[in-house]
């Protein structure tokens, strides 16, 4: 008998990649004309739409005509869309602005009538094991994923919620080849094989890739396949049905961790550090968003239209090509004007509550010096109380030196930074002011070849790498061989900040934290929980770089937000958003610069990712900026040194 594979179309849209978004935009007006031609002559049966509802607002609002056809299909449960606004990634967001983004996604979804919904990951980098209780809180109990699965089932419980897991991807094109109905068949059959492999009675099949139309003749296609096909039978459907076929598979494989497996599929895990400006940006301005609504909503709400729309800018950024920094230049220009214009907002609206409540805020600008609190910077312009005065204009003879002042209240130092024979040392203080001898931990900085890509680490076989020497330390300022280091101590954490001209291409730049023992497992911050991985310390990537097409070399550097801690030590970051394990050492990476998309000779990946376009931006040459904050404190507690270094503003 044959098996029944339930069939969808779709397309995955990146609102934009290796195009722009305008250019990506006149050819989703093309791609979904005809999709909607295709629904009205009943040509298909019903259409996926990438589960976001970002991509069918861009359509509308060049077609707006087009709107009442659309309610049309999806009331008849012919056109899906949602439930988030955009696809973003699970790693480098924040659970607010993750679930902001379901929140946005859904209500438009809501509106337009539709009421099926899958939590749809059929692109992100791995799965980050914190989703599926967002999703249950939205009311999703169903989940679709690819990347990272390594060797499970077509159906699985993950943490909670059936999933599907795509054995052969996302990315299926072949009814959309040169090739002949027999070629087609003899492709699919072995591809249905492995699904099969991992499937019971039913199997799951995409039809489409990125930016793929649907071809006008797919229901003849299928048919003919059909007819030469001995063990399947290829049904056009939709993810719901196959979710209902196979309900009760789910229950017999549990998994209760993330997914970021690579030995079967690429994780692409170099994206958490390419162009690591974005990945700053990101984290600033989840943060002053996140504040200003706090703080507006204290005050009466009156800000809830415009933080919306600055969170939808926010989420057009971390649509995950966007925020993984693997596109061109040009969209990652936008990407800046974006952060930005949400800077901008966010700012303007905590200033505004501020001069009407008189109140204080970790950053000001002003005229006066102020108590506690320290220049940062000068400037010649206006104060904001005239500024923000809708009565009132500004005028030559109002401009004065204005001053940037942040809170520093004086604290007793409880560690110390040091300088001893070329070597920096973290070091608690002890009983009496005197620094401890035990109990600390040295660090470093380190430099390597990178002869990857935007979206891998490419190592080179015997790169043993360059490290900083170290000349003085005077005045709080470390002066090494790579940069010069600005040291604060705060308390129970030394600040560092580091300023640098980067003047060299292809290089991964590090900060290396040497413990007293192996790092066998760390604590990093995801969704805003704690998570613990485990590691081998001893893994070393370069004694494993493929050989064979089709694999990407594990590695033991992972995803982080703004903390990650080891052995009671703990790193506090401001967007720097990949760590690295190795031996007795725990690293952050400061800056990755490469300068193509995908390198078809990447060392770490023996197969293309995407397109060889070339990025000169993805150097990241010019002036670039490292902060993190250090301590001895255990992963419990780091949400106290959370807000020392990203403080509430109430």
């Amino acid at each position: 008998m044959k098996k029944t594979v339930i069939a969808y179309l779709h397309t995955h849209w990146d609102r934009e990649w290796y195009r722009e978004f305008e250019v990506f935009r006149l050819r989703l007006l093309r791609v979904f004309d005809n999709i909607l031609k295709l629904l009205e002559t009943n040509k298909i049966p019903s259409f996926y739409f990438d589960g976001q509802v970002g991509a069918l607002l861009d359509y509308l609002e060049i077609r707006p005509e087009k709107e009442k056809l659309i309610r049309k299909f999806i009331e008849e449960k012919k056109l899906f869309i949602g439930p988030f606004y955009t696809l973003i990634d699970e790693f480098l967001t924040d659970k607010t602005v993750f679930e902001k983004n379901l929140e946005i996604g859904l209500k438009i979804a809501k509106d337009f009538g539709c009421t099926d919904f899958i939590g749809y990951f059929a692109d992100t980098f791995g799965h980050s094991k914190n989703v599926p209780q967002i999703l249950k809180k939205f009311g999703i109990d169903k989940c679709i994923v690819w990347r990272g699965c390594g060797d499970i089932p077509s159906e699985f419980t993950f943490n909670g919620i059936n999933t599907v897991n795509l054995i052969r991807g996302y990315f299926m094109d072949i009814f959309s080849a040169p090739m002949t109905i027999e070629q087609k068949a003899e492709w699919l059959k072995g591809n249905l094989d492995k699904i099969a492999a991992k499937s019971k009675d039913y199997l799951l099949l995409p039809i489409g890739a990125d930016h793929l139309g649907v071809e006008p003749d797919i229901t003849e296609q299928i048919n003919k396949v059909n007819s030469l096909l001995k063990d399947y039978e290829i049904k056009l459907s939709n993810p719901f049905e196959y979710f209902e076929l196979v309900e009760n598979n789910f229950k017999q494989f549990e998994w209760n961790d993330e997914l970021r497996d690579n030995s079967l599929t690429f994780i692409l895990q170099g994206s958490y550090s390419a162009r690591m400006k974005l990945k700053q940006y990101n984290v600033k301005c989840t943060y002053l968003l996140e504040q200003t609504d706090k703080l507006q909503k204290k005050y009466g709400s009156q800000y809830d239209a415009i933080i919306e729309y600055a969170y939808k800018l926010l989420l057009k950024n971390q649509a995950h090509d966007g925020i993984y920094g693997c596109s061109t230049d040009l969209v990652h220009r936008e990407n800046i004007t974006r952060y930005e214009k949400i800077i901008q907002i966010a700012n303007t609206i905590i200033e505004e509550l501020r001069l009407k409540y008189n109140f204080k805020t970790p950053v000001m600008d002003t005229k006066e010096l102020i108590p506690e609190y320290k220049v940062i910077s000068k400037h010649f312009g206006v104060e904001n109380s005239l500024l923000y005065d809708t009565q009132k204009i500004p005028v030559t003879e109002d401009f004065t030196d204005i001053y940037t002042l942040k809170y520093c209240p004086a604290v007793k130092p409880e560690i110390n930074c040091e300088v001893k024979n070329g070597k920096i040392y973290i070091v608690p203080i002890a009983k009496g002011g005197r620094a401890a001898c035990s109990g600390g931990i040295s660090m470093e900085f380190v430099r390597f070849q990178d002869d990857g890509d935007t979206y891998n680490f490419g190592a080179v076989e015997d790169d043993k790498g360059e490290k900083a020497e170290i000349y003085s330390f005077k005045n709080n300022i470390i002066k090494t061989s790579f940069f010069d280091v600005h040291v604060e101590l705060q308390g129970e954490l030394v600040n560092f900040k580091i300023e640098w001209d980067n003047k060299l291409k292809n290089k991964l730049w590090q900060v290396k934290f040497n413990l007293k023992s192996p790092v066998t497992e760390t604590f990093s911050e995801d969704l805003n929980t704690i998570i613990r991985r485990e590691f081998d310390p001893s893994y070393d990537m370069r004694k494993h770089l493929p050989k064979t097409r089709g694999i990407e070399v594990k590695t033991n550097f992972a995803p982080m937000q703004r903390y990650v801690g080891a052995q009671g030590f703990g790193i506090i970051t401001k967007g720097l958003t990949e760590y690295e394990v190795k031996e007795k050492s725990l690293l952050i990476t400061l800056l990755r610069s490469t300068g193509i998309i995908s390198n078809p000779k990447n060392p770490s990946r023996s197969t293309p990712a995407g397109p060889p376009i070339e990025v000169p931006d993805a150097q990241q040459l010019g002036c670039n900026c490292a902060e993190f904050s250090v301590g001895f404190f255990e992963p419990e507690n780091y949400q106290k040194y959370i807000d020392k270094v990203f403080p509430p503003i109430i």
